[in-house]
């Protein structure tokens, strides 16, 4: 990333690779979705989804390609402040880490002015979780569904439990995001670094583009996938299902489940995250390349 970009080119870039991400991703992030929360079989029956690919066709066979797009326009109408403020945050996060313009910050402060950025974003990411999630879950069919889009399930979920129904899942989006964003950011300028010489062609520095940012999508969520699961659940459940919140969600799973039901629907994540966060990125940079031209002094 250009360290002499101001940071109103790192929030107006950082919105626009975050429309990327979701356009290039969400197919995958539904499929994830419903096999996290999908219900557990009773004996002798076939859980709902066999897999990735069982609940990929079923999906298609049952609503079309349009099923796949469910909920896509939570995340995509806040997705550009979202990722804005992410991609500011961590610019800010650098900046406070460095005591002076030429210093190099090591990987540890890399993934402290990461982490710094996902505490930015959990005001808009947390009821865009649970708009979208509640949402995905919905299966097609003749019967009427309980959301007829996002609008709807907002208005629902305020009508039901007020700002606080909304807000559902909160503690458990930045368990997630902290962590997930240090890794994301400490990942992409790490493998950038390492692929880019200093005399590197504009085509090898976009190729490390797309290989840095596809692996830092893989690190984000290999970090955090299980607190996503968690997160997953308890947006998705009745009201009163966790009275305790994260803690009974994460007691039950591992009751009925055990630990690798914390990275149920890896599969999809990991299939959807190198090409969703490498055309975040190569739009991130495509776009301060271009603010670098329209307006030089912005």
């Amino acid at each position: 990333m250009s360290e002499k970009s101001s940071p109103i080119k790192y929030f107006l870039s950082g919105g626009f690779g975050g429309v990327c991400t979701v356009l290039a991703g969400h197919p995958m992030d539904t499929i994830k979705v419903r096999l996290q929360t999908m219900p557990l079989p009773q004996p002798g029956q076939k859980a709902l989804y066999a897999g990735t690919i069982d609940c990929f066709q079923k999906t298609v066979q049952r609503e079309g390609f349009k099923g796949l797009y469910k909920g896509m326009s939570a995340p995509l109408t806040g997705v550009a402040p979202i990722f804005a403020i992410s991609f500011f945050g961590f610019g800010l996060g650098k900046k406070l880490l460095k005591s002076d313009e030429e210093q190099i910050l090591t990987r540890t402060e890399l993934f402290a002015a990461g982490a710094f950025s996902g505490i930015f974003t959990t005001s808009i990411m947390a009821p865009g979780e649970r708009i979208k999630c509640l949402l995905q879950i919905q299966q097609g069919g003749s019967g009427p569904q309980k959301y007829s889009g996002m609008l709807d399930c907002a208005r629902q979920l305020y009508a039901e439990g007020g700002i606080r129904s909304i807000y559902k899942g909160s503690v458990a989006t930045i368990l997630r995001d902290v962590p997930a964003s240090g890794m994301y950011f400490m990942t992409y300028e790490g493998v950038k670094e390492v692929l880019v010489p200093e005399d590197a062609s504009a085509k090898l520095k976009m190729l490390a583009t797309v290989v840095a940012g596809g692996c830092a999508g893989i690190a984000n969520w290999l970090v955090g996938m299980p607190a996503d699961v968690l997160k997953s659940r308890l947006q998705t459940a009745p009201e009163g299902t966790y009275p305790n919140g994260m803690r009974d969600v994460f007691k039950q799973l591992m009751e009925k489940e055990g630990p690798t039901a914390l990275y149920k629907g890896v599969a999809p994540v990991m299939i959807r995250a190198f090409p969703a966060n490498a055309a975040c990125f190569v739009g991130f940079e495509l776009a301060v390349k271009f603010l670098d031209w329209v307006a030089p002094n912005l």
